[in-house]
């Protein structure tokens, strides 16, 4: 783990259950809203070390991961939905970016109406 708990870290490899690093998976709302959600991603456990090597690197703003979604986003769920993540910013954690999950594609690439999102999100 890169931090003192979990909630402080940004990779965590957790034996027997997996490797996992945190990602940002932004939702575009009506009215020019937008929903950033913070979550963890699983990956291969075998490209955590890579993950690791570049978290501080120079080459941080080159990574590129495959996992899948180790958090349920509300309201759509899609708890272990595969996702693409990418560095946009250098100065952030990588950003959810594409899936082969059709629901997935349609949380990144629509628009939502960001009163019914938002409560869903509250509740």
């Amino acid at each position: 783990m890169t931090g003192g708990n979990a909630r402080e870290a940004d990779l965590m490899q957790v034996p027997e259950v997996g490797a996992f690093v945190r990602a940002l998976l932004s939702v575009h709302l009506t009215e020019g809203h937008q929903l950033t959600f913070g979550l963890w991603l699983a990956i291969d456990p075998s490209r955590f070390s890579e993950a690791v090597a570049a978290w501080h690197a120079p080459d941080y703003a080159d990574l590129r991961l495959d996992g899948w979604l180790a958090n349920a986003i509300p309201p759509w769920g899609l708890l272990a939905a595969p996702v693409h993540a990418v560095v946009r910013d250098p100065g952030h954690t990588p950003y959810c970016d594409s899936s082969t999950d059709p629901d997935l594609t349609a949380v990144l690439r629509d628009e939502w109406p960001h009163e019914a999102i938002l409560a869903a999100v509250a509740s």
